[in-house]
């Protein structure tokens, strides 16, 4: 089938920019964004053979992703002992979690570049029998090769704000391209459904969110002992995945906290710890003390933030303090983060009012009293007094959110999976 005109226009555009890409990823790798180790996985070059019989791949972009896609690889492989399942992801974080998760029939691999020839090595190698894409994260090489090749497709967990479905209206012929790839769409939402059911002409049921009914990231019991001792009993809150534009605010809800409470903590945990040289700065300009978790430090009584630069220690923050304030919330554009961790870690949520990209889950919160919403320093800092002294969303408001959004999605996108599967011959290994 020919491609529409914004697909040839991408494929063009990164054959142009192939010659480069290299020296990105070198940058990239540089930077701690990319681990060395591995980084020829993410030109297509395989790091393990691949296992005989059926073979699921499913790919997530990130931490969030991978957690659904080691939920669907658990219960893949537990009902069919001769599948073997290759999670792929884009993060070191999430990279890390797969190898401390993953079943005896699961491997992972980071997702290839989208350039053409990285992507066709990858699928040459690993010949997966079904592709399993979860949310949003469409390469369209990867999407397109994957089809040209036949394998079978689906798209699960698929979510999409108001500004990506605005997006791919705009690349409307481009986007029922990609699309159509698909032998089965699983919306997680009845936004979702309805913006794709408009984009390829036929209707869609939203099936709800995977993410209620993955497994929880865990903590590790040793780093969670030392951070619970760090913390001892002072009044603590976590300031969850910030971005730029975010922290002022919540540094400002930390210093009028301290007025009340000298001996207050903020946990403070940028999304990209890159960023926490600039979050350094201004916590001197406050003239605020901090430790440096990156550095291995940790506070000392005198001592009111706790920089939580690292990767992949979210879960430890959100046992660690009773009430978290879920950022990318405060500036418009990001949409917000998923609040279900800090829920399942027993953390009262606090969150700002730009929560576009999870609209549905928020909604459940505000009906159920599970969520306090603040937009300001003074306000942040009323929410989380009140959550210290027992008048924040209770536990039980928030699972029953949890509840009211569990609509049996697993079920039905194994059983979707499942289907496609079945259509699949076995390999002589097999029968």
């Amino acid at each position: 089938m020919t491609l529409p005109t914004g697909l040839t226009l991408y494929r063009l555009a990164m054959a142009a920019a192939g010659p480069f890409l290299p020296a990105v990823l070198a940058r990239r790798t540089r930077a701690g964004k990319e681990d060395p180790a591995r980084s020829p996985e993410r030109r297509g070059l395989a790091s393990l053979p691949r296992p005989a019989g059926r073979l699921v791949w499913i790919h997530g972009a990130s931490v969030g992703e991978s957690l659904v896609a080691l939920t669907l690889a658990e219960r893949l492989t537990g009902r069919d002992g001769g599948i073997h399942v290759l999670v792929t992801s884009g993060t070191r974080t999430s990279a890390n979690l797969v190898a401390e998760r993953k079943g005896i029939r699961v491997l992972h691999q980071y997702v290839p570049v989208d350039r053409l020839d990285w992507v066709r090595r990858f699928l040459d190698h690993w010949q997966p029998d079904l592709a399993v894409f979860a949310e949003s994260e469409l390469w369209p090489n990867l999407v397109i090769e994957t089809a040209r090749a036949g394998t079978p497709m689906a798209l699960v967990n698929a979510r999409m704000n108001e500004a990506s479905l605005k997006s791919w209206r705009r690349w409307g012929a481009s986007a029922r391209w990609l699309l159509a790839c698909f032998d089965w769409i699983g919306p997680a939402d009845r936004r979702t459904a309805e913006g794709l059911s408009a984009l390829i002409g036929e209707p869609l049921v939203p099936v709800g969110n995977l993410k209620l009914e993955a497994a929880p990231a865990l903590p590790d019991p040793e780093k969670l002992q030392a951070v619970r001792e760090a913390v001892g009993g002072r009044p603590a809150w976590v300031a969850a995945s910030t971005h730029a534009g975010e922290d002022e605010t919540l540094i400002a809800a930390h210093a009028a906290l301290l007025r009340d409470r000298p001996d207050a903590l903020l946990i403070l945990a940028p999304r990209h710890p890159e960023r926490a040289g600039e979050i350094a700065g201004l916590l001197d300009r406050e003239g605020l003390r901090f430790a440096r978790r990156s550095a291995g430090d940790a506070p000392d009584p005198d001592t009111p933030v706790w920089l939580a630069d690292t990767l992949g220690e979210m879960a430890l923050w959100f046992v660690a303090a009773p009430a978290a304030f879920i950022a990318g919330s405060l500036v418009d554009g990001i949409g917000g983060h998923n609040p279900l961790e800090a829920t399942r870690a027993g953390a009262a949520v606090i969150s700002g009012p730009h929560v576009a990209s999870f609209e549905d889950v928020y909604a459940a919160y505000r009906e159920h009293d599970g969520v306090l919403i603040a937009d300001s320093a003074e306000e942040i800092a009323a929410a989380v007094r009140r959550i210290w002294s027992g008048e924040g969303p209770a536990p039980e408001a928030a699972a029953a959110a949890l509840a009211a959004l569990n609509g049996g999605a697993l079920d039905v996108t194994l059983d979707a999976l499942e289907a496609l599967l079945r259509e699949i011959p076995e390999t002589e290994e097999e029968s």
